[in-house]
């Protein structure tokens, strides 16, 4: 019998979500080591966007399950890679987000229903009767397969002019439909999914300007006629020429005082060391004095996947390696890497945890093969360690021994059964058995992780 997960129906997937939310939930009460579960400690989430192509990466998938409680597919759920041609949907690859998040016990954003770019072309040339079919049939589409897995939407994303003017962006929706479509996108939504949490995304509003005071016009609007809204994101995308505004969390709390959850939505800060981590913590303690922030999500996992990589803006660098960036926010979220308080130089909580990890071949046939993956923690004890293994395409186990796996495509990741505690310099490990077809090529480790 295969160890690898059987997908099960989307409508049948809803309720394994909370119960996997809960069980991360528990563990953060436990160690608020990683940003997840220090985050979770504030009763806030911490996410990252992913694209689907990197999670064949065995170091991309181990920090991406190690540290986040929360994704959001980076392309995947957008128009142009899920209804390439009209009434043609296709979810693939926003499937694996999706399936590879509910195995960690992730929540997921959707990202997003209307938006003027990434449109197939035959969006564009629809008259206003057709276009505002195809948009609700779009969203009814969308949010119906994913109906009760999808923890906030943003339901409309960027309709706003950046400058002065707070108009309304030009694009084929408001050009054609008005100033009413994006009411319409929020009451179309609601009825799809009414569990699901509606937003409003857009980036510059991380201040008070006149861009931010029309989405705050718009959102108080909907407000008092009970057009149904319950969130506002905000991208949150900084540098040195946009800093992080002085009166952010002001901006942030009178959105909140409206009656709407705020997030921080595709939170990246170009720079470097102890600048950009100063910028890191601002936000994070912006959010935190926010009763009605609920969560921050940085966009993306490495600075070498970054649309913005040139300008290093995130919290790992292209080796996977935490940044200053990294030890300010989970400071400022309140995390500790050990007993005493964080960054403390001498206290033994700041002692590296780590472990490594080496594969052996311990029997061969024509059809298949056992390994061994050995585990041996450092010079720190161990409470618990996770390794990624990386099959050839063809492969699949059958059979895995004295560790529990999940999988993403060809991605096996395994943490302990009943032996993660290990002693300094200590050794244990797990076993499993492939099935070769027609490769006989070795797996690929990735690297051990441990706290």
């Amino acid at each position: 019998m295969s160890m690898k997960l059987r997908r099960l129906p989307r409508a049948a997937t809803a309720g394994l979500v909370a119960a996997a939310a809960l069980t991360a939930a528990a563990h953060s009460a436990e160690a608020a080591d990683t940003l997840g579960s220090a985050a979770a400690g504030q009763g806030r989430y911490f996410g990252t966007a992913v694209a689907a192509s990197h999670l064949g990466e065995a170091d991309y998938t181990a920090t991406l399950d190690r540290e986040f409680s929360s994704v959001t597919p980076e392309n995947e759920m957008k128009w142009d890679a899920t209804e390439p041609s009209r009434g043609t949907f296709t979810f693939t690859s926003a499937d694996r987000i999706v399936d590879h998040a509910q195995s960690r016990g992730m929540d997921v954003r959707g990202h997003t229903l209307v938006w003027h770019s990434q449109l197939p072309s035959w969006v564009s040339s629809l008259g206003a009767s057709g276009l505002r079919t195809a948009m609700k049939d779009h969203i009814n589409g969308l949010m119906g397969h994913y109906k009760g897995e999808i923890h906030s939407w943003d339901v409309v994303n960027e309709a706003f002019q950046d400058g002065g003017s707070g108009a309304r962006r030009s694009s084929p929706f408001q050009d054609k439909l008005g100033d009413g479509f994006i009411e319409e996108a929020f009451r179309t939504a609601r009825a799809a999914d009414p569990a699901a949490k509606l937003c409003y995304n857009d980036y510059n509003t991380d201040g008070v300007n006149a861009k931010s005071d029309a989405v705050y016009t718009m959102v108080k609007d909907f407000k008092s006629r009970g057009v149904p809204i319950d969130c506002v994101g905000f991208q949150s995308h900084f540098n040195s020429n946009s800093p992080v505004p002085s009166d952010y969390r002001q901006n942030l709390q009178r959105f909140a005082d409206l009656g709407v959850d705020v997030q921080i939505t595709e939170l990246d800060i170009e720079g470097s060391g102890s600048a950009q981590a100063a910028d890191y913590r601002k936000v994070v303690e912006a959010c935190l004095a926010v009763d009605r922030c609920t969560g921050m999500t940085v966009w993306g996992v490495t600075d070498k996947y970054s649309w913005r990589s040139g300008g290093t803006p995130l919290l790992f660098d292209g080796n996977y390696q935490e940044k200053p960036a990294y030890d300010a926010v989970l400071s400022a979220l309140g995390g500790s890497d050990g007993p005493g308080d964080p960054g403390d130089p001498g206290d033994p909580g700041d002692a590296t945890v780590t472990c490594t990890a080496t594969y052996t071949r311990t029997a061969d046939w024509n059809s298949g093969y056992n390994g061994q993956v050995t585990i041996t923690a450092g010079d720190e004890p161990v409470s618990a360690w996770t390794v990624t293994v990386t099959l050839p395409a063809q492969q699949s186990v059958s059979s895995l021994w004295n560790g529990t796996p999940t999988w993403s495509g060809n991605v096996m990741t395994v943490r302990p059964s009943w032996n993660g505690t290990l002693a300094a310099g200590a050794s244990t490990g797990f076993g499993f058995t492939a099935a070769k077809n027609g490769s006989d090529a070795a797996p690929t480790l990735g690297t051990c992780t441990a706290s």
